[in-house]
């Protein structure tokens, strides 16, 4: 049974001065999604937590969709999730080649990878989406030129695969933004539009396919995982050289953050939250966030930098793309997973009243 859907449409607002279009859902019914795409096949490349999200939406909404994933694990997963092989899950290139529109989920090492194959299956009429602006923006690293004749589009929703699907399940949807690199049909945004609904957009706000990639890696580098991990271990540290104990300087640290403030900065907003907590907590606030800001700022700059010219590009392709690469992400995982901040966590998300009987 499908979820419930929270509906509005597309309209202009106003973003912090600016105006923007925005796309939702209900600008793309349920019967325009089958009448868009009655005549295709989309051929989903990947099975992983992006691609898996995707997937499982398209289904649900009632659209055509087979699955093209190299064999193992992932593999295993989706036979398990209802897919069967020889009709809707199939080895890759074998994918590409039955897909009208081909859904490249595949990781950034293996899109680069697999091109030299891949390219000559992507004939013209048929569409190539992305996630990702990755492979076509530093196509110089990937290798990745994409054919004439072929729309060339992207949706990148602004989270991960199983919230793609959580949030779909809900009835809400996943923020996403969407670009146009090629439009060989002329109707390669009216296909976009949709597409991003029926894997589960929420709404939608328009990009291109260098600022999509851009923001989201200097994003993941930033504030939404390699800051936050460095500011958290830092203030961990600092309390546990002073004396705090181990659950005290946790509590302070995530708990507090993830469980109480940052919902509420999610719902209402930083200010909403800071006038919400003690005078004593807003004025702390007020007086430091300020250094913080004049001390981090110079190394976004540089991030953002190193993304633009590549050098982020360059330095994942290599480590992603040797044969030692799974064995040595362990270890840098292991070493986070070990460490005392996340060893203690996972204590203190045991004391949790939800978790109290698990």
């Amino acid at each position: 049974m499908l979820p419930s859907i929270q509906s509005r449409g597309m309209k202009t607002l106003n973003f912090g001065g600016t105006d923007e279009t925005v796309y939702e859902r209900s600008d793309v019914s349920k019967e325009q999604l089958a009448e868009t795409f009655k005549d295709d096949t989309i051929a989903l490349l990947g099975y992983g937590p992006q691609g898996r999200g995707q997937a499982l939406n398209l289904r649900d909404n009632g659209v055509n969709v087979i699955i093209g994933q190299r064999p193992g694990k992932t593999y295993q997963q989706a036979v398990d999730e209802g897919w069967i092989p020889g009709k809707n899950l199939f080895p890759v290139l074998e994918a590409v080649e039955k897909g009208t529109v081909v859904m490249n989920l595949l990781s950034d090492a293996y899109q680069s990878e697999i091109w030299p194959e891949m390219k000559p299956l992507i004939t013209p009429g048929k569409t190539l989406y992305f996630s990702h602006g990755f492979s076509v923006v530093y196509k110089d690293q990937t290798k990745i030129e994409v054919p004439e004749g072929v729309d060339v589009i992207l949706v990148a929703p602004k989270g991960s695969g199983f919230t793609v699907r959580r949030l779909f399940q809900e009835g809400r949807g996943i923020n996403s933004s969407f670009a146009v690199y090629q439009d060989a049909s002329g109707k390669a945004k009216e296909r976009t539009i949709a597409l991003g609904i029926a894997i589960g957009s929420g709404y939608m706000y328009e990009t291109t396919f260098e600022k999509e990639v851009y923001s989201d890696l200097f994003g993941e580098r930033g504030v939404l995982m390699g800051a936050i991990q460095g500011l958290f271990q830092a203030q961990y540290e600092v309390l546990r050289a002073n004396g705090h104990s181990p659950s005290e300087a946790f509590n302070e640290t995530v708990e507090e953050a993830t469980q109480s403030l940052y919902p509420l900065i999610g719902e209402r907003g930083m200010d909403w939250m800071y006038s919400n907590c003690s005078t004593t907590a807003m004025r702390g606030a007020l007086d430091w966030w300020k250094p913080f800001h004049d001390a981090s700022k110079p190394v976004f700059e540089q991030l953002y930098k190193s993304v633009r010219d590549g050098s982020e590009t360059a330095r994942s392709l290599d480590r992603n793309s040797q044969p030692d690469y799974r064995e040595k992400l362990e270890e840098e995982l292991r070493e986070i997973r070990e460490s005392e901040i996340w060893r203690t966590g996972k204590t203190v998300r045991q004391l949790r009243p939800e978790n109290l009987n698990k």
